[in-house]
């Protein structure tokens, strides 16, 4: 079942997906159509599970789940991973690579791959203080409280 991103409980689990490039106006549409009819009927052994996403940045997918009535399963995940496969498919980007870094160059996000990042940080092209997206964060609240924080602040510390 959809539901609003901004109504679901600070508990829910969160999934980001950042994009290794931004995504068009078209599609974005496309994308919210695609990720709202996921959502909508995703389920977990027939029971609904109650969901929202936002698109951060227009690179980044963010899918909250509100665990109280219902988790997700071994098989809901899969069935999500799939979905996100297909996107990485229509539209030629990656999702699922988690060895990728963003952060913020001033307003522009960039994209590294992880050993770039690191020896971005070495030659201090990045410090303590830029500005990185923490996508191992787990539920809504460290969403909204820790995902966009310095990187002293994150588990990119150990390179800055």
């Amino acid at each position: 079942m959809l539901v609003d991103f901004s109504a679901l409980p600070d508990t829910s689990r969160i999934w980001i997906y950042q994009s290794n490039r931004s995504f068009t106006d078209e599609e974005l549409q496309d994308i919210e159509q695609n990720v709202s009819n996921f959502l909508k009927e995703w389920t977990a052994h027939g029971a609904e599970l109650q969901a929202g996403f936002e698109i951060k940045y227009k690179r980044f997918i963010i899918i909250g789940l509100d665990q109280t009535n219902a988790s997700a399963s071994g098989c809901s995940i899969d069935a999500s991973v799939h979905f996100i496969q297909n996107l990485e498919q229509k539209y030629d980007v990656e999702l699922l690579d988690r060895m990728n870094v963003s952060y913020k160059q001033g307003e522009f996000i960039a994209y590294k791959p992880l050993k770039d990042f690191k020896k971005m940080a070495k030659e201090k092209a990045v410090s303590k203080n830029t500005i990185v997206f923490n996508n191992l964060v787990a539920t809504k609240q460290e969403y909204l409280d820790n995902w966009e924080v310095p990187a002293s602040e994150s588990w990119h510390a150990r390179f800055v």
